[in-house]
């Protein structure tokens, strides 16, 4: 038998380990990236945001933004420190009422370290009081943030809320949203969901809007300026919000003669897709002409005037809605996905045309096949894994739709659009992987579908004819006519040029 002999010192300093919760004497930092393999600093370890709570006052002549944001999450793990991702000067964070330190470290990362730690499992309110000027505020070399003539707007993928709240960046985190604005008289403020009130004071006008269902970061949007609002009801009942803004120029036409069909294009979509996923619709058109993109932030996509800079252009409307669902109330569950949102949302455009008698969905798959050599780099990019550097490459979009349509050759009608219905409801306000996607696809099917998956998707090659043929794909030798549609769908080829 041996005895251990503790001094007085070491007795004590046991004593004040046993004092110690063990959730505190186990925390460790959480992880500065959630774990995507394209953007592995994006996002962050070790929290779950469940709610936004952002407290804006940005002066447009300026582009000053002061605010304050509130954070509601739970931790996942016991946590010594935690990270935001964020851009703008803080002055103050507090965790669960008290103080807390903070640094900055990386491209974008705000790390806070709590007084105390936090056990796995609490519920934690984090305050960030922060201001700046976003359009001077740059990382890996690019500013996400839209300065314009009267103010500014944020709509970026995959990041853009660096610039105007702190978060936790990545699609795998959805929460709900309550958007506080306050701008000069004579200015508007534009987000996402719906319009919950409006005051005004001492030559400021606050805007408060509500968005009520999950929602990722990067579909938060925030637009000031000197909009035209126009409102309305679609036809199913939703509310309408568009706003343009009054310095269009010769684009202005266009753009409403697209944007304003936003309510008759959802409800069409609902034939396909299901019941739309929200409480509010819209689209806003500011004037960024630097910019070509247009970008489905939640319920208010975003469109570029250079959208409509040749005429109306309901096609991208028809895109930017159609990832309501596959895109925004089904989220990537790593960048990685991306043909989840690209390739629906084309072939969207591609349903479109058939119901405006300007190319069946089978014309434009057999003219994308037929139309690209086997020596064209389009094959080399693989839909369903392009890479962070090809995430949105034309080939996400066109291949990734004649994906779509091969699928619907290869299960018949019936199980196609049973899936294209089916899948929102599974993964209803959540996320999902192609795999996941897969797997739903063989269970409604009641078909093997592993290695139509792999040609159209994961080979960086053109599918042979004999594939093809198999797909129904390209049945007749030679390039089919060039579809009536087919100018206004490569229209919107830029619509996430990043």
């Amino acid at each position: 038998m041996h005895r251990r002999i503790l001094a007085p010192g070491a007795l004590a300093a046991a004593s004040l380990l046993l004092a110690i919760p063990a959730s505190a004497a186990s925390s460790a930092p959480g992880a500065p990236g959630i774990g995507d393999p394209y953007y592995p600093a994006y996002g962050n370890g070790g929290y779950d945001v469940s709610h936004y709570d952002l407290r804006l006052r940005y002066q447009p002549a300026t582009d000053r933004l002061e605010g304050t944001t509130t954070l509601l999450a739970r931790t996942t793990e016991d946590l010594s420190r935690f990270n935001l991702d964020f851009l703008l000067d803080v002055s103050e964070v507090r965790v669960n009422g008290a103080k807390a330190s903070f640094t900055t470290s990386g491209e974008h990362e705000l790390e806070i370290t709590p007084k105390t730690p936090l056990a796995k499992g609490t519920a934690v309110t984090v305050v960030v009081r922060y201001s700046g000027v976003p359009s001077t505020k740059e990382a890996y070399g690019f500013n996400a943030w839209l300065r314009t003539p009267d103010g500014g707007v944020a709509a970026g993928e995959p990041e853009g809320a660096w610039w105007w709240f702190p978060s936790n960046d990545h699609p795998l985190d959805k929460a709900t949203f309550d958007v506080s604005v306050q701008v000069p008289d004579g200015h508007q403020a534009i987000s996402n969901g719906t319009l919950q009130s409006t005051s005004s004071r001492a030559g400021w006008t606050r805007y408060n809007w509500r968005s009520n269902k999950p929602q990722t970061t990067y579909l938060a949007t925030l637009a000031v300026g000197r909009f035209d609002v126009t409102t309305g009801t679609s036809e199913s009942g939703i509310p309408v919000i568009n706003a343009y803004s009054k310095d269009l120029g010769d684009s202005d036409g266009a753009a409403r003669a697209s944007v304003e069909r936003t309510g008759e294009v959802a409800d069409w979509l609902t034939e396909y897709f299901g019941p739309y996923p929200y409480n509010a619709l819209g689209g806003y058109v500011p004037n960024t002409p630097q910019v070509g993109y247009a970008l489905e932030t939640q319920t208010r996509p975003f469109y570029s005037p250079r959208q409509f800079a040749n005429g109306s252009n309901v096609s991208v409307v028809v895109h930017e809605l159609a990832h309501q669902w596959y895109g925004d109330e089904v989220s990537v569950e790593h960048w990685k996905d991306i043909w989840i949102n690209e390739g629906f949302a084309r072939y969207a455009q591609w349903l479109w045309s058939e119901h405006e008698g300007e190319g069946t969905t089978q014309e434009i798959a057999d003219y994308v096949y037929a139309s690209r050599p086997a020596d064209d780099p389009f094959w080399t990019v693989k839909p369903g894994d392009p890479g962070p550097e090809n995430q949105f490459h034309i080939s996400v979009y066109d291949r990734g739709a004649l994906a779509v349509q091969a699928l619907r050759n290869e299960i018949g009608d019936a199980a196609f659009f049973a899936i294209l219905k089916g899948w929102p409801t599974e993964y209803a306000h959540g996320n999902a992987s192609v795999g996941d996607f897969q797997r739903y696809a063989e269970e409604v099917s009641g078909q093997p579908l592993a290695g139509l998956f792999d040609t159209w998707l994961f080979q960086p090659v053109k599918p042979a004819a004999p594939a093809a043929r198999s797909a129904s794909i390209a049945a007749v030798p030679g390039v089919p006519e060039q579809p009536k549609s087919w100018k206004k769908i490569a229209a919107t080829n830029d619509v996430h040029e990043h």
